[in-house]
């Protein structure tokens, strides 16, 4: 009998004596392990910490390299989703609300408050509907139960004779608006400090590491990995197997033994523009355009804008790019908006990314519901495999909540209760993170690269202080930061560090990243 419900709309290779294993009375050089986890995007990375967390022996393989898809390519926000108010998804928006709370907690290294401006445009959306949207916004997050502490929403005029800052690079004639609380993310290194997480309370994380295959046999799901580097291959006992492989999320199931499943995936790709700051102010815009979608135009970093996101459903997922018309849809909203106008000339660097949104039947991209969906695969009630379809990098803590409790009655010695809303860093605070940049700017280190480590790394900002930074580029990378990376963080390339974990192929001058690209070969 194969039961189906649903809930809710790729370092080197680690020694095996990190993981509590059990063996197999039928093979007794074969470990077995409680959960394999096929992803190491947010979702994968997510589920293994609460996995390993509440007791069950975790093994997580990525093929590439952590948030080396989708994770990587998000708008950089955790956030309710405004528009999807449109769309009544009220579920989806206040759990995502009700997240945005936790997860300034767990992270609040690489997670943090930022104000919206929403300009008016009364030919497309009333003032009455966006006073109505912003008052359910403000309120759905606690009503699940979570206390919300982002300063609530307001009208604000607009406008050179405005007596505030929030109009700032906008054109003149747009005179009034609305501000409203959401928060800001380094999506990549969230994923990287949730499987280091995993890691340090048991979970073996191989990272370059590729999934073969696995059938079904007796109690076991037995399955075939593969070092990319060594080319070995390794038999893997699991009593469940987590499908979190994000776009691959259906085609995956081809090397799965298992029947056919009549679900399907979407694959909706979004593409981001990074120009210069388009103004000085800490806060952000969302921007209507006539046919229905918005816009953000997000402060990133210190000297830049990110512009997007685009929403146009795609065949190749694989390696997505911006299209030339997506490019001139994103300028031609900003500059609809935008005082001085962009023009391609400006563009610093792009990037798409595809999202894997469960299909449910709707044509239009962007209205495809960006709610999360299980599906739990059971033969004879046992060797699950658990199918994660759709989701957002806001709501993955609950996703991966969710996942494991679908698991949990294969495992009736786990720990049944939820735990990760503990912080990823013990003791880290926004105080905390103030107090240690202080801190490594008494130790000499300058201030501008001191704000940029504890930002990176949180409280371990100090270890690698301590281990010796070495040369540091353009206040922006330390010649130390390669070991740390390669040894702590799976980073294996020359893109893993500098795109991935660090950003610096964007902040760091074409002349210092010539000679730490040097440093990076040098030491793989």
């Amino acid at each position: 009998m194969r039961i189906q419900c649903q809930n809710f709309q790729r370092k080197r290779p680690q020694q095996l004596t990190q993981l509590r294993y059990h063996y197999n009375v039928n093979s007794p050089t074969t470990p077995t392990i409680d959960l394999l986890i096929i992803g190491g995007g947010i979702n994968g990375a997510g589920i293994a910490r609460d996995a390993v967390g509440r007791g069950l022996s975790v093994l997580l393989v990525e093929r590439d390299d952590l948030a080396a898809h989708t994770s990587q390519w998000s708008s950089k926000l955790i956030h309710g989703g405004l528009r999807y108010l449109e769309q009544y998804e009220f579920r989806l928006v206040g759990e995502a609300l009700a997240e945005r709370e936790v997860l300034l907690r767990v992270a609040p290294h690489l997670i943090r408050p930022l104000q919206f401006v929403l300009p008016h445009e009364p030919h497309l959306r009333p003032k009455w509907m966006l006073k109505a949207g912003l008052f359910l916004y403000d309120r759905l997050g606690g009503w699940s139960g979570q206390k919300q502490t982002l300063p609530a929403s307001f009208g604000a005029k607009l406008g050179a004779n405005a007596q505030n800052n929030w109009a700032a690079g906008l054109k003149a004639d747009f005179t009034s608006g609305f501000v409203y609380s959401d928060a800001q993310v380094n999506d990549a290194r969230l994923v990287v400090e949730n499987a280091k997480d995993a890691k340090q309370r048991g979970a073996d994380v191989r990272v370059g590491t590729e999934f073969i295959k696995a059938h079904r046999e007796n109690d076991l799901w037995i399955a075939a990995i593969r070092d990319n580097s060594t080319r070995i291959e390794q038999t893997i006992h699991a009593r469940a197997i987590v499908n979190a492989s994000g776009p691959w999320v259906k085609a995956l199931l081809s090397q799965i033994d298992t029947p056919a499943t009549k679900e399907s995936v979407k694959h909706i790709k979004g593409s981001h523009i990074i120009v210069p700051r388009v103004h000085d102010e800490p806060h952000a815009y969302i921007l209507q355009n006539k046919d229905g979608r918005i816009v953000f135009i997000i402060p990133y970093f210190e000297r830049f804008s990110l512009i997007g996101t685009t929403d146009v459903e795609v065949e190749d997922y694989a390696a997505p790019k911006i299209s030339d018309a997506e490019t001139d849809y994103l300028l031609d909203l900003a500059n609809t908006y935008l005082a001085k106008p962009l023009t391609r000339a400006d563009i610093v660097s792009t990037y798409a990314g595809v999202r894997p949104l469960y299909n449910d039947g709707d044509d239009n991209p962007s209205e495809i519901t960006r709610d999360y969906t299980l599906k739990l695969d059971v033969l004879n009630k046992k060797a699950p495999l658990l199918n994660i379809y759709g989701g957002k990098i806001t709501t993955y803590r609950k996703l991966a909540e969710h996942a494991v409790e679908k698991l949990l009655p294969f495992f009736p010695h786990a720990k049944k209760h939820s735990w990760t809303d503990t912080p990823l860093q013990a003791g880290a605070n926004e105080a905390v993170l103030q107090s240690l940049k202080r801190d490594l700017q008494k130790q000499g280190i300058d201030a501008g690269y001191a704000n940029r480590i504890v930002n990176r790394y949180g409280l371990e900002a100090q270890t690698l202080v301590d281990r010796g930074l070495g040369e540091v580029f353009d206040h922006s990378f330390a010649e130390g930061e390669i070991a740390y990376l390669r040894d702590h963080e799976w980073a294996h390339s020359v893109d893993s560090m500098l795109q991935r974990r660090t950003k610096t192929n964007l902040l760091a001058t074409p002349e210092s990243l010539v000679r730490i690209r040097a440093l990076i070969e040098k030491s793989l």
